[in-house]
């Protein structure tokens, strides 16, 4: 995930808005816990025969009763105590001397949190009396009035979070396919072979949208998902927090589970998105050379080839489908098993009105039927983001594959470096070309090739000890059969290639040491192949000279046969 977080590096810049997310979220997070605890008074309301006050003062009093009996059993505790302090000390007598004080420890502890509860119980009644109707009724439509406004809130915050999130990363690629395209321009007319431009336009296209929905992922639901089951968790943890443990205990079997599917998950759509790649090859072949296919009508061929092609990406995308369709049934499965696990121990504790399982406390006074079915509810919130984090996990994943094969080419350096302090070409005021002079040469020839040799594969030599000069003045033409080398020799002036021995000498400099723009810059192409850019007839006559005016255009214009256009 390395160059995944290369990609994160891309958003930096936006992290003001990215905070602003985040808060969006928390608050987003914090409404939607808030609305399942609606759900103990609702239910207390349509099961009661008194206003929800007096219910209130009911459960006060009853906790009151609980604390008088546990502080009448703590003084019994303290005398107990101070009475084995007298005690002749020996081994029997410490041993209830330890147990007294683990005992009193414990009732304190109880006493502690029940007083802890009243308070608590005392600020609800507070809140009833002074806000609530005494109708349960009316009452109930107060509590559902709070729920739908909650609801809009969070709504209006979770727009407020998505929106950011998707300029962030809407920015981020803008950055990113800038500076993508950046590092193309600078590669080699060799790289771009090696390659192929549909390997270049699959990551400039495919790739940077996995890539950003990736990141969207990540900045979206990674965030707010985790923020909603930790407010569950909270709230389930004040019902019961040993309930909420027993819940828990599937998360490490959870984690492991998208840990396998995750890298498997990557593998998968790197193959597929390299799938993408060879489409688009054939694509650009065909519609290329479309004249050529219709002349020999392969037409048949090529469906056929595009056919194989297809199919390939076709079953690598379902290979991907299979894992992502894999990883949400599985997390639910094991999210349902908690649920069911922790809900038959709280049912345990509610039918039996008992306060501990199998051995293990896990209230210190018995579950209400209401607060069992708010803390199902929860926990079942609690299960729905870690569900939905599955699919962001595989997501993130397929991310980092397209980051791959991205930063791949980002990280890739041109074999032709040019030299930014070296000698720069200028035009004389009557168009002759000059460069700063060469010690102890003084009439340079304009052009010198010296036992200059090149291959592309080794072994196989393209140029053999070529040398030759050009004067000024000159016309020179370059004449062999197909493959003898003809355009590989001239490939060397403008340094689309380095020859691999000699040098090519323009004034009497190695062009390996002169400015690399300025050499450029002062050279005219005709390509052997047809290059028309989405442009004017001025303006694509005129690439190479921007600042040329319509007589000059006209006039470069009269060269060839179409100045009538």
């Amino acid at each position: 995930m390395k160059n995944f977080l290369r990609g994160l590096r891309f958003a930096w810049p936006y992290r003001g808005r990215l905070i602003v997310s985040i808060i969006c979220a928390v608050l987003a997070a914090a409404l939607w816990g808030l609305n399942f605890t609606c759900i103990y008074p609702t239910l207390k309301l349509l099961h009661a025969e008194t206003s929800l006050l007096a219910e209130v003062d009911i459960l006060i009093a009853g906790i009151q009763r609980d604390i008088d009996k546990v502080e009448v059993g703590l003084e019994g505790l303290q005398v107990k105590a101070r009475e084995l302090d007298r005690m002749v000390s020996n081994r029997y007598s410490e041993q209830m001397r330890r147990d007294a004080t683990r005992d009193l420890v414990k009732q304190e502890g109880r006493l502690e949190n029940l007083r802890r509860s009243l308070y608590h119980h005392r600020l609800v009644r507070k809140f009833v009396q002074d806000w609530l109707p005494l109708d349960p009724f009316h009452t109930l439509g107060v509590v559902l009035g709070f729920v739908l406004i909650a609801v809009v809130l969070k709504c209006c915050f979770e727009f407020c979070q998505d929106w950011l999130v998707g300029s962030v990363i809407n920015l981020g690629l803008f950055d990113l396919r800038n500076e993508f395209f950046r590092k193309v321009l600078r590669q080699d007319a060799d790289q771009f072979a090696d390659r192929g431009s549909a390997d270049l336009m699959s990551r400039f296209t495919t790739d940077m949208e996995a890539l950003g929905l990736g990141t969207k992922t990540l900045f979206g639901r990674v965030v707010a998902e985790p923020l909603k089951a930790v407010a569950c968790v909270v709230l389930a943890c004040m019902i019961s927090w040993q309930l909420t443990l027993l819940f828990l205990i599937m998360v490490p079997i959870a984690g492991y589970l998208l840990g396998r599917i995750g890298r498997t998950m990557k593998q998968a759509t790197r193959k597929m998105l390299e799938r993408v790649s060879n489409i688009y090859r054939i694509l650009q072949e065909v519609l290329g050379g479309i004249k050529v296919v219709k002349a020999y009508t392969t037409e048949p061929r090529e469906r056929m080839r595009f056919r194989e092609a297809t199919r390939d990406y076709y079953n690598r995308a379902m290979r991907v489908v299979k894992i992502d369709s894999l990883t949400g049934p599985a997390i639910e499965i094991l999210g349902v098993a908690a649920i069911v696990l922790a809900l038959m121990a709280g049912s345990y504790l509610v039918l039996r009105k008992q306060t501990s399982f199998m051995g293990l406390k896990f209230s210190e006074q018995p579950l209400e039927a209401e607060a069992l079915l708010q803390l199902y509810v929860l926990l079942a919130a609690i299960a729905d983001p870690v569900r939905k984090l599955s699919s962001v996990f595989t997501k993130i994943q397929a991310g980092g594959a397209a980051a791959d094969r991205i930063f791949e080419c980002l990280d890739r350096e041109p074999r032709i470096v040019g030299n930014s302090d070296g000698p720069r070409l200028a035009r004389s005021e009557d168009g002759q070309l000059e460069a700063p002079p060469v010690r102890g040469i003084l009439h340079p020839p304009l052009i010198e090739f010296r036992d200059v040799c090149f291959s592309y594969d080794p072994g196989r030599p393209i140029l053999s000890h070529m040398s030759f000069k050009v004067h000024r003045g000159e016309t020179i033409a370059i004449v062999g059969g197909n493959g003898s080398g003809k355009s590989t020799l001239l490939s060397l002036l403008p340094r689309f290639r380095d020859p691999d021995h000699g040098s090519v000498m323009i004034l009497g400099h190695d062009l390996r040491s002169v400015n690399l723009r300025s050499l450029r810059h002062n050279l005219g192409l005709v390509s052997q192949d047809i290059v028309l850019f989405d442009d004017t007839i001025h303006g694509n006559i005129a690439y190479g000279a921007r600042g040329a005016t319509r007589e000059q255009v006209e006039q470069a214009e009269q060269f060839r046969p179409s100045h009538h256009l």
